[in-house]
């Protein structure tokens, strides 16, 4: 009996203890809620520095395969494939780095559209439940978004565009007769004949280069072109980046 006195009030004991580290105070829970939007301030900035980082590798190597292969006869328009090959590689990478991202971008547009943006101009329509919305992303954390998803957002934003150039250069370059190592002084290249056999690769014939990297661009475009999912703010945001 004395037994199970003890280990009830030990249990108590214990249960008094969790309850006393916990904010009692209207107070107490701003200054926590002020510390924990920092942090998640933090880990945000954090991710979106990352994602930046891949961005800026990727602009750097359109930059220098650009430079290589229009600037010299002697380079090989499959330098400009191997460009697409590796800004391909690199939209996976920040799709996945997008992912983490977006959950901390969504809480903290919770906290600042419903908390703070409530202290600074009330609105009698804001409901309270942001806080059970966090509540369960910090028990339950999850990706608000799909792989497909982050990479269709990334290239319809930024990589788009460095597909674009890079489809430019590589027409230009098997397009160009200056642009070859048997050039001439024309301008533009005289037949198509011409032109498939500039895009010669290896043991591949340059129709063939042709219909994949027209076939590889088509596929792009359509997935670029496809509606996004809208679920809410919590999902997306009304600020994208």
């Amino acid at each position: 009996m004395k037994m199970e006195q003890d280990g009830m009030l030990s249990a108590r004991e214990s249960e008094g203890a969790r309850t006393s580290l916990l904010p009692g105070t209207p107070s107490e829970v701003t200054n926590t809620l002020i510390h924990y939007y920092r942090g998640e301030l933090g880990r945000m900035t954090s991710w979106r520095d990352r994602i930046d980082r891949t961005s800026n590798w990727a602009i750097t190597v359109v930059a220098a395969l650009l430079s290589v292969s229009l600037s010299t006869p002697t380079s090989h328009h499959g330098v400009l494939l191997f460009g697409m090959m590796l800004v391909t590689l690199l939209l996976m990478i920040e799709a996945r780095r997008y992912r983490f991202f977006d959950i901390y971008r969504a809480r903290i547009r919770q906290i600042e559209r419903c908390y703070f943006a409530q202290i600074l101009a009330p609105d009698a329509a804001a409901g309270n439940e942001w806080a059970g919305v966090i509540a369960n992303s910090l028990r339950h954390p999850r990706f608000l978004l799909s792989y497909s998803e982050a990479m269709h957002r990334r290239l319809k934003r930024n990589y788009g565009w460095m597909y674009f150039i890079l489809f430019l250069a590589w027409c230009l370059k098997i397009s160009t007769p200056k642009l070859q190592t048997e050039g001439v002084l024309a301008l533009q290249a005289h037949s198509w004949s011409y032109v498939i056999d500039n895009a010669v690769l290896g043991p591949l014939p340059g129709l063939a280069v042709i219909a994949i990297v027209v076939a590889f661009y088509l596929g792009m475009l359509g997935f670029a072109l496809r509606p996004d999912r809208d679920e809410g703010e919590f999902g997306h945001g009304e600020a994208h980046v």
